[in-house]
């Protein structure tokens, strides 16, 4: 029996097989669970294309985070094929280009990094809370926001949003039996960080830094976190982040 048998999951993110959350899914079917995905707009058709790669081919809602529509109904619309949620995997982040240039950013480009990279994992949280009445498990993405990274730049503050943005929740959903974590992985090479500009910068020194070494192509260690947080193997754990990036955040220069 699979650590997520019986398990029922909302997994957003899925665009390519080379994704985190691909993987997750994947995992997650493969021990147990039941996977729904959710994609938007002109994604849609990739991402029901890429949904037939698993293992048994999800349903795949509709939702764009930024949307109030689509996230007032996400229970209502989810509900038509699973009877509740016992986990939630965020994986959803966007910058505009103007905000990868921090001292010329705009804020039309910042307000819509931190509305779509941070406010949204409590968007996400919220709108499957009614899912949730015996509690379960949110899990996001996040990379390490300690630091100023070089060409991260705006995306860099949302992601420290973004985990403030999951203490408060964790101080919030707990009472509800919701658990609120997130992964820190290291520089994976997705679709979203090849859109990064200058992200091959994080693929020259990651593996030479990290004592554990590092593949940026191999997203699987990745996903592997997030499947046990979404588990009930950390049934105490909560507000905290889980760094899988070969040890690099916890080396000096």
């Amino acid at each position: 029996m699979g650590i997520l048998e019986g398990k029922k999951l909302l997994v957003t993110g899925v665009l390519m097989d080379s994704s985190i959350a691909f993987h997750v899914a994947k995992l997650a079917q493969q021990e147990g669970a039941e996977v729904i995905l959710t994609s938007f707009g002109r994604t849609m058709k990739i991402t029901k294309a890429i949904a037939r790669r698993l293992p048994t081919a999800p349903e795949v809602l509709e939702l764009d985070v930024a949307n109030r529509e689509d996230l007032d109904s996400l229970a209502e619309r989810a509900r038509e094929h699973v009877d509740r949620l016992d986990g939630v995997l965020h994986s959803i982040g966007f910058a505009p280009p103007g905000a990868f240039d921090f001292m010329e950013g705009t804020w039309e480009d910042v307000s819509t990094t931190l509305h779509i990279s941070a406010y949204s994992l409590k968007s996400l949280a919220a709108a499957a809370l009614p899912l949730m009445p015996e509690g379960g498990s949110v899990v996001g993405l996040t990379f390490d926001a300690k630091f100023a990274w070089p060409v991260y730049d705006w995306m860099g503050v949302a992601k420290a949003a973004f985990e403030s943005t999951n203490r408060y929740l964790a101080r919030d959903l707990g009472p509800k039996g919701v658990r609120c974590n997130l992964v820190a992985a290291g520089p994976i090479r997705t679709t979203a960080a090849r859109s990064i500009p200058g992200f091959e910068q994080f693929e020259e020194v990651w593996d030479r830094r990290a004592p554990l070494g590092w593949d940026v192509g191999d997203p699987v260690p990745a996903a592997r976190a997030c499947a046990a947080l979404l588990s009930d193997w950390f049934p105490a754990t909560t507000g905290e982040i889980v760094h899988v990036d070969g040890g690099v955040h916890a080396m000096g220069q």
